[in-house]
């Protein structure tokens, strides 16, 4: 019995479903990893610029020891560093306790349920402490904080 017709053969169908050799790189997730990366640099350094800008107070204060919980800072918070010698830092400068008064007072204005945290160094002295809180409290803040470090 002949048979007529091209012939069907199964090497001719495996070929179809072989690997085929790339004959170029896909560079398009690694294209997409970069974008991320950079998206994330990007946020990650715009927070550490506006922490530095006006976040912190912009000095080393050495806290004193606590078992407080980790407190939660928000944008509308006032940071307060009292250092070492006794002198009180705000926004990075120096301030006497008469015009951080009247910070506190705008702060009281603008933004009634702001916390002040105050950054007082393990070794200032309990009373320079006491003048800021009363400080805030004379102009009606009522939220204070004292900032420590976990122990």
């Amino acid at each position: 019995m002949a048979i007529s017709g091209p012939s069907k053969s199964h090497h001719h169908d495996d070929d179809e479903f072989a690997p085929s050799v790339f004959s170029e790189i896909n560079i398009t997730p690694l294209t997409d990893i970069f974008l991320v990366l950079l998206i994330i640099f990007m946020v990650g350094s715009s927070i550490v610029v506006e922490q530095a800008q006006g976040g912190g107070t912009g000095v080393r204060v050495d806290l004193p020891k606590g078992a407080a919980k980790e407190l939660h800072t928000a944008p509308r918070d006032f940071p307060v560093a009292i250092l070492k010698d006794g002198t009180v830092v705000t926004e990075g400068k120096a301030i006497e306790v008469g015009a951080l008064k009247e910070k506190f007072m705008k702060l009281a204005k603008d933004a009634p349920e702001a916390q002040v945290i105050i950054q007082a160094d393990a070794g200032v002295n309990h009373g320079r402490v006491v003048e800021v809180m009363e400080a805030a409290k004379s102009v009606g803040i009522s939220r204070l904080a004292i900032a420590t470090e976990a122990q």
